[in-house]
C-alpha cells in the first residue's frame, strides 16, 4: 500500500486513561479500509505510523461518531516529538499485513 500522509491535531480522549489520538481523515480511511482487508478485532487495522522522526507500529481504530479510524500516540512518541494536546502533527501510516 502506498503510504498515506496528513496533518491533524493530537486530541486527548475525554474518558478514562491519558490516551491520546490523532484523527485519520476521512478520505484517507476509505483507504485504509479499502487495501486492509478484513478487520480485525474491534475492526482495527495494523499499521506502521510516523509522527515526525519517530516510527512505531500500532494499530488505528474506528471511532462510531466520527466514521474515521484513530491513531493512539503513545507518550514515548509525544515525549520524543515533544507534542502536546492541540498540537497539528504531520503523519504518515501504512498499512501492515
Amino acid at each position: 500500500m502506498a503510504e498515506i500522509v496528513f496533518d491533524a491535531e493530537l486530541w486527548e480522549w475525554d474518558g478514562e486513561g491519558a490516551w491520546f489520538f490523532v484523527t485519520v481523515p476521512e478520505d484517507d480511511t476509505e483507504h485504509v479500509r479499502m487495501v486492509a482487508g478484513p478487520p480485525r478485532g474491534f475492526g482495527s487495522v495494523r499499521v506502521e505510523a510516523t509522527v515526525g522522526a519517530t516510527t512505531w507500529r500500532t494499530s488505528v481504530f474506528p471511532d462510531k461518531r466520527s466514521g474515521c479510524f484513530l491513531l493512539p500516540v503513545k507518550q514515548a512518541v509525544r515525549r520524543a516529538e515533544g507534542i502536546v494536546a492541540g498540537d497539528v502533527v504531520h503523519v504518515a501510516i501504512d498499512v501492515v499485513g
